[in-house]
């Protein structure tokens, strides 16, 4: 024998009274089924006979009067019972699981540790760099080298007094002595005294 199922039929809640009318205009039967009011209170009830709590039912639309986006942003919400979500691995304890799994001989288990961030270029240096077209980090002889190379291209005598070409070699120049600068900073700086 084949199992069926039964149709669904609406409930009459236990909790609230029997004694409340019918909320169609001109039905004198008891109201004993509910349905929301507006779809932006659902917990405040109209109260029906059975007849007309299911042509109200059939003439409800949740959507109505809204926009494709808000339909898509509702149903999204719903998806979650309207609470707040956040994407796997983003906060609290998931987020430092590459960092626990990593032992003290950096094996990381199958699972990729990041790279480490490229060092930030000194803010007045940016420029310098750019001029002599280094990459940060960069060394002193690096410095030197890109400097030699570029000053014999761009030198006025090597470019029979061309305007434009002494006008690049003044800001090699200029972007040369920044770096230098700050390298002697730098070495003044971190130098230790020799001990006594």
């Amino acid at each position: 024998m084949i199992a069926t199922r039964a149709q669904f039929q609406a409930e009459s809640p236990a909790s609230e009274p029997l004694n409340k009318i019918c909320e169609a205009e001109g039905c004198a039967e008891a109201g004993a089924f509910r349905a929301p009011k507006s779809r932006s209170n659902l917990r405040e009830f109209r109260w029906f006979c059975l007849t007309h709590v299911r042509a109200y039912n059939l003439s409800w639309d949740y959507y109505k009067d809204m926009s494709p986006a808000e339909i898509e942003a509702n149903l999204r919400a719903d998806a979650m019972w309207q609470r707040p979500t956040w994407p796997l691995g983003r906060l609290g304890h998931a987020a430092r699981m590459d960092q626990v799994l990593e032992d003290e001989l950096n094996v990381t288990f199958g699972f990729k540790s990041k790279a480490p961030a490229p060092p930030k270029v000194p803010g007045e240096l940016h420029e310098a760099l750019t001029v002599l077209e280094l990459a940060w980090p960069v060394t002193l002889p690096a410095v030197k080298a890109r400097y030699k190379k570029l000053a014999k291209r761009h030198h006025p005598d090597a470019n029979n007094g061309d305007k434009k070409s002494e006008e690049i070699f003044k800001s090699i120049n200029l972007a040369y002595t920044t770096i230098n600068g700050k390298f002697a900073d730098f070495l003044v700086r971190n130098a230790t005294s020799p001990a006594v």
